[in-house]
């Protein structure tokens, strides 16, 4: 989306947020610009905001670091920090996150699919309110056991009720139901890795009897067979 767009959605979002929290993500290409997104995020009444490294080229620590001081210092809400070194090409390193988080980082969202760096930021981190998110309902279970606060699950854009059963399964303690359904959460996974991640959320959105669209190009609609074959399995677990 352009810059435009995206204050856009953002105002929308915290127009219609009611009793939730909103935040607000900032990432961009350049410091300008996400010193920009959050300077508005702050400006429609946003509780927090969040930003992906800049992406695409390689960055050394020390202007990662700087990057986020400045959107820190730019806005009065509490910043995250989305480390998806995967998307973003520069990962970001517990010795890092914890130098951030002595200087005013309130969280991190960690989407590199790395149990043993999320335990590496559980250790580093020594602040007493900073939030852990873990990005990914693939290791949601073993991340919220070892002490993360939250998870943001892409699965949940579709299934939001089965990531809620998921979450309350893991708070009543049962470890062998919770991994139960941790097994059943990672099969749906699957199923919406049968092509790009996006133009999946787009179909069973359809399947559920929505109309979100078309994904803008160069994504593309699924072809009609791989919609076929993902719909049954869906309907096979209970899902449709």
């Amino acid at each position: 989306m352009t810059i435009e767009e995206r204050k856009r959605v953002a105002e929308i979002v915290v127009e219609e947020k009611g009793s939730c929290d909103v935040i607000v993500h900032v990432g961009a290409i350049n410091t300008g610009q996400s010193v920009e997104l959050a300077e508005h995020a702050q400006s429609i009444g946003a509780d927090a905001v969040g930003a992906i490294p800049p992406y695409y080229y390689k960055y050394t620590s020390e202007q990662l670091l700087d990057h986020y001081r400045a959107i820190i210092r730019a806005v009065d809400l509490p910043v995250f920090l989305y480390n998806n070194p995967g998307l973003s090409g520069n990962p970001i390193s517990a010795e890092m996150l914890a130098t951030l988080a002595d200087e005013g980082l309130a969280g991190v969202k960690d989407s590199a699919f790395d149990l043993v760096s999320f335990y590496m930021y559980l250790i580093k981190v020594r602040k007493p309110d900073f939030i852990f998110i873990i990005g990914t309902e693939a290791i949601a279970a073993a991340a919220l056991d070892a002490g993360a606060n939250g998870v943001i699950s892409g699965l949940a854009n579709v299934f939001p009720e089965f990531m809620a059963s998921f979450y309350r399964t893991w708070q009543e303690g049962n470890p062998r139901k919770t991994g139960e359904h941790q097994l059943k959460v990672v099969k749906a996974r699957s199923i919406l890795k049968y092509g790009p991640t996006l133009t999946m959320t787009y179909a069973v959105l359809k399947m559920r009897g929505m109309n979100p669209g078309h994904p803008r190009a160069p994504y593309q609609d699924i072809p009609a067979s791989l919609y076929e074959r993902a719909e049954g399995e869906l309907r096979n677990m209970g899902l449709l």
